[in-house]
């Protein structure tokens, strides 16, 4: 046969089912792209894209529960505290600060802004806190603040997927593809993957935060909701029972082991392990997600009340999950971008009201977990997607008090998972607007995340496009300092 017999040949195999299978914007992937598959088939062989695996070394970790801030908290007023700062507040910002410097908001000369919080001293280790995280604060001795955060960017969606794909850009695997590809899942009923959401709005960076780009769509993130159905279309059709559908899941795989032995895709494996886990996720996600079936002062300990779609029920239903056996659990809690340019927006009077539910929840988080002896084999993290500045942003003349975005400098914390606990790392100018001592890019923090997971992150690649790409890009270094 001609090679101009054999185009027109497979021309004619292209079928509607073909190009929908090859579509990334396709019927089924709307529907079904985030169901993680934990068993694949074809007539001759069954395959399981999610069995577990062992990493590259030891593991500290076996599970993520990362908590995102989105919108980036003001590190000034909860964890960087800064006395000259404090003591200038209102006088003009040094022109060698901000000389040829960029934000997002923020015009002429601004004016220095410290705290209008106290700070105090906490724990064994001193760690500065201020007195709107009180709860936090009684955690401290088991938390590792890294203070000396930077990131290329100084908008938010660029800034979030940089630091949950490696690239400012859409269309890498997020950082929880990267670990079930890597780890496969624990739980054959549930997916290796899940995102929850609260505060009424998605990240900005949107569903490619947990998107899994490049890699096989069976380890994109699932979201999962604490109010309604867990997890749209899940659930059956009106009409449809159990029975019905078990058999109808049995022909579509059938269909589609054909359609694996005559085109041999790893995307058609991956719709078949789709399809068979969303039918047992018809079980087992409800189960899990019935907050209900806490005792009522663990749901009061971290202000969860079943049936609303709250950070205090995300962060008890990230407990149970990886209590399951999910393998990286991501939280996303809108509202934490306080520019002060409107009333509700305001580091003085509003931020407090913000800290409070946070507080609580993620104080309890970590109480829950060490009391249950998960905490040594989970790592929490906690972060935005940048800083804030030391700078009053006064945007349009505005007389509440907010920040602009900053990409120099920011904080987050870590716990568990093989981390030290009770310590500070990394330094800030005076002013808290650059890193004085060793700085953590969050291609640094990516790669420190998979350590603890027993990876070397320059091994762990997948080949796309000619060339093996990985979550650290061609950059980053594990920070040995923060390991225990």
């Amino acid at each position: 046969m001609s090679r101009q017999s054999m185009h027109f040949a497979q021309l004619e195999q292209l079928t509607r089912r073909h190009f929908l299978k090859e579509s990334t914007v396709g019927l089924g992937g709307i529907a079904l792209a985030g169901l993680l598959g934990a068993e694949s088939a074809t007539a001759q062989t069954r395959v399981n894209p999610l069995a577990p695996r062992q990493p590259h070394f030891a593991a500290k970790a076996k599970n993520i529960i990362y908590l995102h801030m989105a919108g980036s908290p003001p590190q000034h007023d909860l964890f960087d505290y800064k006395p000259k700062l404090v003591e200038m507040t209102g006088q003009p910002c040094p022109e060698e600060l901000t000389q040829g410097e960029r934000f997002a908001f923020i015009k002429g000369t601004p004016k220095l802004l410290g705290t209008p919080h106290h700070f105090s001293q906490r724990g064994e280790s001193g760690a500065w806190i201020s007195d709107i995280l009180p709860k936090i604060s009684e955690q401290v001795d088991d938390l590792c603040f890294v203070k000396s955060m930077y990131t290329d960017q100084f908008n938010h969606a660029p800034a979030q997927l940089l630091l949950y794909t490696g690239s400012p850009r859409q269309g890498r695997p997020s950082m929880g593809s990267w670990v079930t590809y890597g780890l496969g899942a624990e739980n054959e009923n549930l997916p290796g993957f899940v995102v929850l959401i609260s505060g009424g709005t998605s990240p900005s960076a949107g569903k490619n935060a947990w998107g899994s780009g490049f890699l096989p769509s069976v380890y994109q993130g699932v979201q999962c909701r604490s109010k309604g159905d867990p997890v749209l279309y899940v659930s059956n059709p009106e009409g449809m029972d159990r029975k019905t559908r078990e058999l109808t899941i049995d022909s579509i795989r059938q269909l589609n082991e054909l359609q694996a032995q005559q085109f041999g895709s790893p995307e058609t494996l991956t719709r078949i392990a789709q399809y068979e886990l969303a039918f047992r996720m018809q079980m087992s996600v409800p189960e899990v997600m019935d907050l209900n079936a806490e005792p009522k002062h663990i749901q009061e300990a971290y202000g969860a009340k079943p049936g609303e779609a709250s950070f205090g029920n995300n962060c008890l239903l990230a407990r149970r999950l990886v209590e399951k056996g999910v393998r990286h659990v991501q939280l996303f809690d809108w509202g934490w971008d306080f520019h002060g340019n409107s009333k509700g927006n305001d580091i003085k009077d509003s931020l407090p009201g913000r800290c409070q539910p946070m507080d609580q929840a993620v104080a309890a988080l970590i109480a829950d977990l060490k009391e249950r002896g998960l905490l040594d084999e989970t790592l929490v993290v906690w972060s935005g997607e940048f800083g804030r500045t030391p700078l009053n942003e006064e945007r349009n003349g505005s007389k509440f008090l907010g920040r602009d975005h900053h990409p120099h400098c920011f904080t987050i914390f870590m716990a568990g998972g093989g981390i030290k606990p009770g310590m500070t790392y990394g330094k800030t100018d005076e002013f808290g607007y650059f890193v004085t001592e060793d700085k953590v890019h969050v291609h640094d923090l990516q790669a420190t995340i998979m350590n603890q997971l027993g990876f070397d992150h320059t091994r762990l690649t997948y080949r796309f496009q000619g060339r093996d790409y990985r979550l650290t890009d061609v950059h980053g270094h594990v920070i040995d300092d923060l390991l225990a």
